[in-house]
Order: C-alpha cells, then structure tokens, then sequence
C-alpha cells in the first residue's frame, strides 16, 4: 500500500502537492483495488501503488518525491473489469500523448503569478457581457483552431468596445474534434486544444502577452509560467483582470457527455456496463446526447460543487453562467442548486451566479432562505424573442404591422424581484447557431445585410437592448454586424468576419462605432442601469416607443424613443417627466455612413415646455428619425 503520510480527512480529492511529494485520493466505492501509476513508479502495478481505503467509498496515499508536471493515470479493479481511469479531479491532461489516451498531470495552482490584486469585478447590475467561443473567436494564422491566448489578441479590441466581461462558452476538456462546450467530460481539465504546445509557437505567444503586461507595467511571465492549456487559460483571465474586464465561466452540471471513452469517468469504479445508473456519476437519464448526474449521491454532488470552487479559487474567475439549471431542477438537482450556490456565494461574494432555465422561474434568484435556488440572475427570453419578433415583423415592409406592445410588456413587466436579475439578449450560441436563427443584422433585411434597412433596424435592436432594464449580454461579432450563422467548426466559411473589419468596410465600422458610444451611454447614465422604467407612449401603427428611466429618489431622468418606420417623424409630440431642457445624448442616425450628412435629429437639445401628454406633466415636438432610438437626459452622464 501507498504510505497514509499526509493523509487526513480534510486531504482534497485527485492529485495535490505537499511537502517531500504528492497526496492522491480517489472515490471508487465498489472498486476492488485502486492503484496509481505513473513515471515515479515506472507505471507498473504493485503492492506499494495501491492506494488505501479510508472509508465512505474512498481511496487515498502519498506518494513521496514527486514533483510539479509529473504525469499520472489511477488504475482501478472492479466487478465489471480493469484498466487506467483519468482522475476525474485532474487539473491538467497531457498534450502527448493526446486525448483520450492522454496522462493527467500533477499541477500546483499556486505556482502561477498572478497580477489581477487590484482587480475589482463590475458590481452586477454594471455588467455588459460578451459571449465568445474559444475556438473560433479568433484564429491564429496558421493553427486549426482558436486557442486560450489568442483571444488576448483582441483584448484592446474588447477594452475599447467597452463590454466589462467575457463569457467563454464551455471550456473544460470534450471528447470530439471540436465543440459548443457542451459535451464535457473531463470536468478540472480545461480542453486541450484550446492550449499550444508547440515550443516555437508558445514563444511567440509568450511575447505577445508580456506586451500587454509590460503595457501596464506589470512584470512578464516566463516560458514556464504559460506552459499547458491550465496556466494559459489562467493567462487569459489575468490579463483580463489587468484591463479591466471580468471573466465569467458556462459550466454544464446537468450532464456530461456524450462520447465518453473506456478511461472517462463513466463507469469509474468499473461497475459491469449495462445499466447506467450503474456508472456511479450518472443516472440512465440522458440529456443533449450525454447522461444526468446523479444528484441523490452526495459524493456526485461535492464533486460538482468543488468543480466550481476551484474555478473560483485556481482561476480567479468572476461568475458562472450555469447550463440549463431547468434539467438539473427535472432530475431532483435543487437542493443541489441550493448547495452550490451558498458555497459559491461563500467563497467569493462577488461572482455573479447566472442562471439558464426555461421557462424562467422566479425562483431560480430566490434567496435560499426562502425556498429558492439561490441563483443571482437568470437568461430571460421574453424581451429577446420580442425584439427579434418585431425586427422580423419591421423586415416584412413599411405597412406591415409591427407589435410595439409586446416589446414594452417584456420591458417592464418583470416577474424577478430586481429588473437587473434578467440577463438579456439579441443573440447567442443556441439562437444564432448554423441550423436555427439568423443573425441580427439578416433578420432586420433577409435580402441584403447591409443595406440601409438592415443597418438601420439593426441600430434599434442593439439601442433597445443597452437601454433596456438587466443585464445586456452580446454575442461575438454582433457589435459589427456579423451576419453569418455561428458555427462551433473551426474549418468552417462562418467564422467572424474579422477582414471585413479590420480592411475597414464602413458598415462594419460604422456599427462598431456606434455599438461603442452606445455601451459608453450605458456606463455614462446610471438611469440605464438602474431598476425603474414607464414604457409612457406605444404606438404601433407609428412604429414607435418610448419609455423613461430614472434612479429612485435621485432622478437622472432619461428618455429613449425607438422607431422602426421608415419615414422621419418631423413634430412628433411626446411626453417628457419634466418642462425644461432636454439634451438629446444619443441619436443612432448619426451613425449611417458615419458621420451622417444627411442625420436627422434635434440638434443636441429639446425643450418640453408643452402640456402634459402620455402621463406625463410636460411634452414636446421632437424629430425622430426614421428606423432610429434616440436618447434624451438631463445631463451629459457620469
């Protein structure tokens, strides 16, 4: 038997340095023999390989004189037969040999140096997040796919777009050639072939990220430091943190799976196959082609809880987005859901705990006292669907009828108990993805996704979105008008159109633009951030709305007016909270061929000094331009 120095009950789960060597612990429950090999013995089974059992279905040892990066594999004797089992704990696999039948490796967090101490993530309700995919965010010249650090080539794109988080789609190991995320199985070990191996390669990249370092005057890492796909991904958060932006991971703990090979976690403890609630991690419930875990086990249950603690811990990151909380709820997981977030909660108040549950649920961002979830926020589909349904109505021509109302019941008529609780979108992976809807930009004019209709109402969408209670989450390249589906496939003709950008096509550019003042409006006027809004005027055969939003008790009125008709409204009386001077802070007419010479607009200012209209105690004449939003405020912002 392996030695029980350094063995207690609080020893962690998986491989863990410790003074003079390595603690292994493992839970195998009906395993008759639990060994672990490696290059520090050969990788061949004996007496002294074998870990003890400690009780409750578990194995654990030491194991002396290891060091940081020695490869590992558990080797397990069970009822349904033998063989090498990846440690479901692992925090790192082995580039070669290459999945599946690579090596864990052991991995001691602590080494990285970080430089994020003085980062302070957004308060929630400041959020603006953008949701990219790893893999075809951005390609490197010359590599198959995306990777962790190529993403940082468009950090100072991101900075100046103004977004304050990313939301990587899932990034943990997946058995198939490329992927959503989605398909999981190796739940500590970030995908392998998000990371570079390749030495060469490596120093380029480490070149590449020690200017952004150097740029703000932090020390470089070493070759050392960037080595494996777990300290690039660290990277990736570190220097987002140095710039100011927050990291959010998409974890999936309603299923693993599927395409699980024979060393995967199914059927760990080598249980015969069969019967799959016989695999100790799941149930025989499936779901998205993988399998439900089995939340009635509590061991299940802590090993996904601490799945999240260590990306809290090890990582730095800021929230999770959690995949369809909907499907753990069906399968007995709320007491889990209830347990996962007060430990999260606990370890770090300020990470944002998002939601995905249909159709949603008040009581995913109930606190657990009350019976809830415990969730802070929650994907909402209401104003989503609402805005895509009346761009498409808008798309249909100028007499086609366009359902105003329903974008302002969506607005303002919440069921959460706080409006920034309602994570908002106009696209995202599962919308906009090859095979189901399209794109914003196609949507608004299905002929041409650059003409003037589609750029016009695209402007309105997005204007919408960011002036609209919640948290507004975009998808990648919609801040400039991507128009292609979004594919998962690294080889396919969908990827971002960054050439169009970067080789300056105005449409592109243009909107880019506009997308940037438009979030920097966000930032500016605490009103759109805040809770309180009054849709005060809808009018559907007009094609126009508007609505005002304030902070309770302190004012900072704001008034936006969206149209989609395609003629300009030239004495367009409306209703205003107050008489005075009203500064007009944002107009999206501008921003066609930028700067428009032809905008239409009200000059920067507008006086209500009319009777009271649409509820409110004051009007005024204004000028809406056509297919527009416009934003009125008592003052220039923050």
């Amino acid at each position: 038997m392996t030695s029980l120095a350094h063995i207690t009950p609080q020893t962690p789960m998986g491989a863990n340095l410790v003074p003079e060597g390595a603690t292994f612990r493992a839970w195998a429950p009906r395993a008759r023999e639990v060994h672990v090999l490696g290059d520090f013995n050969s990788w061949k089974r004996s007496s002294d390989s074998q870990l003890n059992p400690i009780g409750g279905g578990q194995w654990a040892g030491f194991v002396p004189a290891i060091q940081e990066g020695a490869a590992y594999k558990f080797y397990l004797d069970g009822p349904g037969g033998h063989g090498f089992k990846r440690d479901p704990y692992a925090r790192d696999l082995t580039i070669q040999p290459p999945f599946p039948d690579c090596n864990c490796i052991i991995h001691d967090s602590t080494l990285f140096p970080w430089h994020d101490q003085g980062f302070v993530p957004p308060a929630f309700n400041e959020l603006v997040i953008y949701q990219l995919h790893i893999g075809t965010f951005f390609i490197k010249q010359g590599n198959p796919g995306g990777k962790f650090l190529d993403v940082l080539d468009k950090l100072d794109y991101l900075v100046a777009l103004g977004v304050n988080a990313i939301q990587p789609l899932p990034i943990v190991e997946f058995p198939t050639e490329f992927s959503l995320g989605y398909n999981g199985t190796d739940y500590f070990s970030p995908e392998s072939d998000y990371g570079e191996a390749d030495p060469q390669d490596l120093q380029d990249y480490l070149l590449r990220v020690n200017r952004l370092l150097v740029a703000r005057n932090h020390a470089p890492y070493t070759l050392a430091e960037v080595t494996g796909s777990a300290n690039q991904l660290r990277v990736l958060v570190d220097l987002c943190h140095v710039y100011g932006i927050a990291v959010i991971f998409d974890v999936v703990y309603n299923h693993a799976g599927g395409g699980f090979d024979p060393s995967s976690i199914y059927f760990f403890d080598q249980m015969p196959e069969g019967n799959n609630n016989d695999s100790l991690y799941f149930t025989d419930q499936g779901w998205a082609g993988g399998l439900v875990f089995a939340y009635w086990n509590q061991d299940v249950r802590q090993f996904l809880i601490s799945n999240a603690v260590q990306f809290l811990q090890e990582y730095h990151i800021d929230g999770f987005r959690y995949d369809e909380v909907s499907v753990i709820d069906r399968y007995g997981g709320w007491f889990f859901c209830q347990d996962l977030t007060n430990t999260c909660r606990f370890v770090k108040p300020s990470a944002i705990q998002i939601a995905e549950y249909w159709p949603v649920n008040p009581a995913v961002v109930t606190n657990n006292s009350s019976g809830g979830a415990g969730f802070d926020a929650t994907w909402h589909d209401g104003l989503r669907d609402s805005i895509r349904t009346i761009l498409g109505q808008s798309a249909a021509g100028e007499s086609a009828f366009v359902d105003m109302d329903r974008v302002a019941d969506h607005l303002q008529a919440s069921s959460l108990r706080n409006a920034w609780r309602a994570v908002q979108c106009a696209e995202n992976h599962d919308i906009v993805k090859v095979g189901e809807g399209p794109r914003i930009a196609r949507l608004a004019d299905p002929s041409n996704a650059r003409s003037w209709y589609a750029r016009s109402r695209s402007r309105v969408v997005l204007g919408l979105l960011l002036t609209a209670p919640g948290i507004p989450m975009l998808f990648m390249g919609q801040e400039f008008l991507e128009d292609k589906q979004f594919s998962d496939d690294p080889r396919s003709p969908n990827l971002i159109f960054w050439a169009g950008l970067e080789g300056g096509q105005k449409p592109m550019v243009d909107h880019l633009r506009f997308t940037q003042d438009l979030i920097r409006l966000r930032h500016y006027q605490p009103a759109l951030r805040g809770e309180s809004i009054n849709v005060f005027h809808v009018h559907n055969l007009n094609r126009v709305m508007a609505f005002h939003r304030w902070l309770e008790g302190v004012g900072r009125d704001v008034v936006v007016v969206l149209s989609l008709n395609e003629k300009t409204y030239y004495d367009y009386r409306l209703g205003f909270p107050h008489s005075g001077r009203w500064l007009e802070v944002f107009n999206s007419d501008v921003y066609d061929n930028w700067v428009n010479p032809q905008v239409a607009g009200n000059g920067g200012t507008v006086f209500a000094s009319g009777p009271g209209m649409h509820g409110l105690p004051a009007s005024a004449p204004i000028v809406i331009p056509s297919n527009s939003m416009l934003v009125f405020a008592t003052d220039t912002g923050d």
